[in-house]
């Protein structure tokens, strides 16, 4: 992969991106979308520091990861931080991560996801989801996704058992209730080949 070359998911209709500098306005903004928001309070943030984590947190963690996933396929405890875009118009519309969720039971790799306000309820986030999943079981050595949904969040829920997790319970994270899913990669190939 060229420096100059972005690590991209194909994905249909959208793409993944690795986060850019040019990304923070998006990020921010989407962030600040009262969904979004209560859903995923970590990542309120005013603009700076939006564009000080995407510069030095978030774009060296993802080349890290890049790096770790070609060289061994071991990503370790490394993150990797992706926009969503459409393909017809390269707008950002949300975001595609996965990263180590301290607060789970080892092996704790989770991704999430966040679409914008305006794009929701278009299959966005599953598609999303799904070519960060095949890409994490085909391109690296993970053997176990998390994803968790706060329990209000039927929406979320519904992206996750549409990708093929399975229901574990509920967890407490943060005085919050979550409910907690599984997806290990022997029943993601089981289903792909259906």
């Amino acid at each position: 992969m060229k420096l100059e070359e972005l690590f991209t998911i194909d994905c249909g209709d959208i793409y993944l991106q690795e986060f850019t500098i040019k990304d923070a306005n998006d990020i921010y903004r989407i962030s600040t979308q009262p969904k979004i928001a209560h859903y995923l309070p970590d990542w309120k943030s005013t603009l700076e520091q939006r564009l000080d984590w995407v510069t030095h947190y978030e774009m060296p963690a993802n080349k890290a990861f890049l790096q770790a996933a070609a060289k061994t396929g071991d990503i370790e405890n490394h993150f990797l931080k992706m926009g969503v875009f459409l393909k017809d118009t390269d707008e950002f519309i949300g975001w595609c991560c996965t990263g180590i969720k301290e607060e789970l039971p080892e092996p704790n790799r989770e991704i999430m996801y966040a679409i914008s306000d305006e794009h929701q309820g278009k299959g966005y986030a599953t598609k999303a989801s799904l070519g960060l999943i095949h890409y994490l079981f085909t391109q690296t050595t993970v053997e176990i996704l998390n994803a968790v949904a706060l329990i209000d969040n039927s929406s979320s829920m519904k992206v996750i058992e549409k990708c093929g997790f399975t229901y574990q319970g509920q967890v407490t994270i943060d005085q919050e209730k979550y409910h907690h899913y599984r997806l290990c990669k022997s029943e993601y190939e089981g289903s792909a080949e259906r």
